[in-house]
């Protein structure tokens, strides 16, 4: 089993840019697709960005496409979502996620959790 940790959150202004980094521990962690999720107050978790094990294929949801920039370095156990031009509606608790990977899963299907680092965005 992987053990995750995000950080990297925090109280910026609307236009501003944040990255997060998510550590990963228990496990070889190029073995693992990893992504970011949020849920903002009052509303479903929903899938933010994915990369696989090696870092050559990502995919993004449509409200953060051309703003963020998901990455890893297996050498360091770490998985990043670079986040540029932060809007209000960013606000959200960010969570990595982890699955032995197989891109054929999609985009929702992961089965290790951190515990989430709050993203708070100020207009």
């Amino acid at each position: 089993q992987v053990q995750l940790v995000e950080s990297g959150g925090g109280l910026v202004q609307a236009g501003d840019s944040l990255r997060l980094s998510c550590a990963a521990s228990g496990r070889t962690f190029s073995n693992y697709d990893m992504g970011w999720f949020r849920q903002a107050p009052g509303k479903e978790r929903e899938f933010v960005a994915s990369i696989n094990w090696s870092g050559g294929r990502t995919i993004y949801a449509g409200s953060v496409k051309g703003r963020f920039t998901i990455s890893r370095d297996n050498a360091k156990n770490t998985e990043y979502l670079r986040m540029n031009s932060l809007k209000p509606e960013d606000t959200a608790i960010y969570y990595c996620a982890a699955r032995v990977t197989n891109w054929d899963r999609g985009e929702t299907e992961y089965d290790y959790w951190g515990q989430g680092t709050q993203v708070t965005v100020s207009s």
